[in-house]
């Protein structure tokens, strides 16, 4: 980046030296809409994990007397048919929500990033084997695989961690195949040639030269897939398949929207849910638009 000033009449030029990272913070900044999606994201968290200090009502007790109440009074965002809280349930249904989200994308990414950095790394008959099982991984079908962990893990394991566990091990393949591709590019460069000429063993090359000049693609992996493993969580919490139904989620919640009378005659059961989920998906993928943006060297926004 280069500066001009003016002194004396004379135009004195100052290199300014910025690197990819702050430039694409700065990017990032100036993108209105990326930075208000990130303050709803950060309130929505900070609410969802504070839910024990905020409401006080019970999130499982089935409460007879006050069941199906319209919105108003004690209760501003009514009760389900169990007569249980609609606003504390939505709170602690995002702490699951949100927190299977963030697990998952963390094993996830970890899972593709390793296998995709030794499979573009080592190339050959390891990138061969090491795509062929990711191939495999991708092609599985996921539904049959929920409920087969399911029926086998009833009882003898939390479901909560049965599906972040399935999910995980199901949803690493793309991440690798991305990851592979930018590693097999920079490994070519001639800072890497050096690297591996003085001796660097290929674990140093990997974690201390190609990982750190791949990590704005990982970040914007990361974005993009919180919001599909939320959606993810969702929809088989919604099917019966996902979260416990004993554990509020916003699938959960969702799930009472199959009773005809719920969904036509009750929609403070399940439009919270509907809505608070919509506008934290569109959040994230706002997020990571900007994300895409501002670590892209083309764009000038």
């Amino acid at each position: 980046m280069v500066n001009v000033t003016v002194n004396n009449n004379k135009p004195q030029i100052k290199t300014i030296n910025m690197s990819p990272f702050t430039i694409a913070r700065r990017k990032f900044l100036r993108n209105k809409l990326a930075i208000t999606s990130s303050i709803f994201l950060l309130m929505v968290i900070i609410v969802s994990f504070l839910a024990p200090y905020i409401t006080t009502h019970d999130i499982v007790k089935v409460n007879i007397g006050q069941m199906s109440l319209e919105p108003g009074g004690e209760h501003f965002l009514g009760t389900d048919k169990s007569g249980r809280d609609v606003w504390t349930r939505l709170l602690y249904g995002g702490r699951i929500s949100l927190l299977v989200g963030m697990l998952c994308t963390a094993l996830v990414i970890f899972f593709g990033t390793v296998v995709g950095s030794v499979a573009g790394y080592y190339g050959g008959f390891v990138d061969g084997l090491l795509m062929r099982f990711t191939d495999f991984v991708l092609n599985f079908p996921f539904l049959v695989f929920v409920l087969v962990l399911n029926s086998i893990l009833h009882g003898i394991v939390d479901g909560l961690w049965v599906l972040i566990t399935v999910i995980s091990l199901l949803s690493w393949g793309g991440v690798a195949r991305v990851v592979r591709s930018k590693i097999l590019a920079e490994k070519e460069n001639e800072y890497i040639l050096a690297a591996v000429s003085i001796g660097c063993k290929p674990f140093k090359v990997i974690i201390k030269h190609l990982l750190p000049n791949v990590l704005s693609t990982i970040i914007v992996q990361a974005t993009i897939l919180f919001a599909g493993l939320i959606v993810a969580e969702s929809g088989l919490s919604y099917l019966g398949f996902g979260v416990p139904q004993t554990t509020p989620s916003w699938g959960n919640m969702l799930s009472s929207a199959q009773e005809a009378d719920v969904l036509r005659d009750k929609p403070w059961i399940w439009m919270p849910p509907a809505i608070i989920l919509t506008l934290t998906i569109l959040s994230i993928n706002f997020i990571g638009e900007g994300l895409k943006d501002a670590f892209n060297p083309k764009s000038n926004r």
